[in-house]
C-alpha cells in the first residue's frame, strides 16, 4: 500500500494541460494505476501516451475521466470503449518510428516509469523493459519514479540515476508477469514448420503476435547452435535455448523487454542485453545481422503476400508493433528470412486467414517484405515468385476446405488484372 504522502506526492505531478509519458508493457506501474483508479479528478485534462500492449496491458487510464485524454500506438481491447468516446488516439507506428518520435520529438513535461532499487552507485535500472522509457526519461521536463523493490533490475541494461529523479516513490510493489500462452494442434505443427527453417549460427526474433506459435519453435531449438538473440521481446523458450547450450557463448544477446513468469523476467534481466527500441528495432543495425530470422504473426494473408497484423472484420484490434521493422530487415540480412506465421482458419474453420484480397483498410506488411508463409498445412515461399507462382503457394497452404474457392477467386482477379 502507499502512504498517504506518497499518493499525494504522485497526485501533485498530474495538473491540466500537462503531457505525461506513462511506461507501457511489462514495466506498467501496478501502484499508478492504484493511485488514479483512487482519484480520478487527477487527470482532468491531463494528456498521456503510453505504448501499451495488447495481451499484457489491461487498465483503461482514459476512462478514469471524461477529460483524459491517451495517445497510444497498438489498441489494447481495454481501451476499445475510450477510443470510440474519442478520448483515445492511435498512432500507427512501428516500434522504430516510436522510438524516434520519443528521441526526436516533442519533450514531455512529466515521464513516469518504474525502475529497480538503486545499486551501490545509486543507479535504478529499467528492469527488463528498456523500450522507450530511457528514451523519454532524458528528455522529460520532470521525472517520477515507481522504485520497485521486486523490480529486477538488468545487468546490461539502461539505468538512471536516482538522485536526479524529481519524485521517487519507493515501495515493494508486484509487477506484470505472464505465462507463454498454450499452442493448441494447429500451433504446434506451424512450430515445428518453423523450427525447422532455423539453422545453426541464426540470429532469432520472435513478436508479440507470434506466440504461441513462435514461443512453441524456440523450444524446439534446442539442439541448434550458436544461435543468437535479435529481439524486440523474449520469453520463456529463450531460457530453454540458454540452459541446452544453443546459444552462442560470448555473442551479445539482445532485447528490449523480456515477458513470462518472474523467475524467468529475473534470469533474462541478469543475463540478457536490454537496449532501447533504437538498438532492437534500428534499420541498420538489424539488417547488418547475418541470417536474422525474424518470426511474426498476421490476422491475415492475401493472396499477393501481403498481410494484416492490425485489423479484423474492419475493426482496429492492435497496431504494428516491431514486425514491420524486423521483416524489412530480415529480407535484407545476408541469409535472413523474413517468416509470417498464422493458423490457417478462425472461428471454428469457418474463416480462412489466407485471403484471396486483405479484408482490412490498410496493409501492415507489405508483399515484397514476406519471404515465407507458414500455416499448420506447410510453407509457402514466396522469394522471387511470380504473382501466379506467389497465389498458388499460398492456396496450397490454405485450409483443404478453403482451396476451391480461393482458386477460383484468384481466377476471377486474376482475369481483371
Amino acid at each position: 500500500m502507499l502512504s498517504p504522502a506518497d499518493t499525494a506526492r504522485v497526485l501533485a505531478e498530474f495538473r491540466p494541460g500537462r503531457s505525461v509519458y506513462i511506461q507501457g508493457a511489462v514495466g506498467e506501474a501496478l501502484a499508478l494505476r492504484e493511485i488514479l483508479a483512487g482519484a480520478p479528478d487527477g487527470l482532468a485534462g491531463v494528456e498521456l501516451t503510453s505504448c501499451l500492449l495488447p495481451g499484457i496491458n489491461d487498465f483503461d487510464y482514459a476512462a478514469l475521466h471524461g477529460e483524459a485524454r491517451l495517445t497510444c500506438f497498438m489498441l489494447p481491447p481495454a481501451l476499445r470503449a475510450s477510443f470510440e468516446a474519442g478520448r483515445v488516439t492511435v498512432r500507427p507506428l512501428p516500434y522504430s518510428q516510436i522510438a524516434a518520435a520519443f528521441a526526436e520529438g516533442p519533450a514531455f513535461d512529466l515521464a513516469i516509469a518504474q525502475v529497480s532499487a538503486p545499486d551501490a552507485e545509486g543507479m535504478c535500472s529499467f528492469g527488463p523493459c528498456a523500450d522507450f522509457s530511457p528514451l523519454v526519461w532524458a528528455r522529460a521536463r520532470r521525472r517520477l519514479a515507481f522504485v520497485n523493490g521486486r523490480y529486477p533490475a538488468a545487468r546490461r541494461g539502461p539505468s538512471a540515476p536516482l538522485a536526479e529523479i524529481e519524485v521517487a516513490i519507493e515501495g515493494d510493489w508486484p509487477f506484470i508477469t505472464g505465462e507463454d500462452g498454450a499452442a493448441g494442434e494447429a500451433q504446434e505443427a506451424i512450430a515445428e514448420r518453423i523450427a525447422a527453417l532455423i539453422p545453426d549460427r541464426a540470429a532469432i526474433q520472435t513478436g508479440i503476435g507470434a506466440a504461441p506459435a513462435a514461443a512453441a519453435a524456440v523450444g524446439r531449438l534446442t539442439d541448434r547452435r550458436e544461435l543468437i538473440i535479435r529481439s524486440g521481446m523474449v520469453t520463456a523458450g529463450y531460457r530453454a535455448l540458454a540452459d541446452a547450450g544453443a546459444l552462442a557463448a560470448g555473442a551479445e544477446h539482445v532485447t528490449g523487454m523480456a515477458y513470462g513468469s518472474e523467475a524467468f523476467m529475473r534470469w533474462a534481466a541478469e543475463t540478457l542485453i536490454f537496449a532501447d527500441a533504437t538498438v532492437t528495432h534500428g534499420a541498420a543495425g538489424l539488417a547488418a545481422t547475418p541470417k536474422l530470422h525474424a518470426i511474426n504473426s498476421a490476422l491475415e494473408v492475401d493472396l499477393f503476400g501481403q498481410a494484416n497484423v492490425e485489423w479484423r472484420g474492419g475493426r482496429l484490434v492492435s497496431g504494428l508493433g516491431g514486425a514491420p521493422d524486423f521483416a524489412r530487415a530480415a529480407r535484407r540480412s545476408a541469409g535472413g528470412r523474413a517468416i509470417l506465421a498464422l493458423p490457417a482458419t478462425a472461428s471454428g474453420g469457418s474463416i480462412s486467414r489466407i485471403v484471396a484480397r486483405l479484408d482490412a483498410p490498410t496493409v501492415s506488411i507489405p508483399r515484397d517484405d514476406a519471404d515465407l508463409v507458414v500455416t499448420e498445412h506447410g510453407v509457402a515461399d514466396l522469394r522471387g515468385a511470380s504473382l501466379e507462382a506467389r497465389a498458388q503457394s499460398l492456396i496450397a497452404i490454405a485450409a483443404p476446405e478453403h482451396r476451391e474457392r480461393l482458386a477460383g477467386e484468384w481466377e476471377e482477379m486474376r482475369r481483371g488484372f
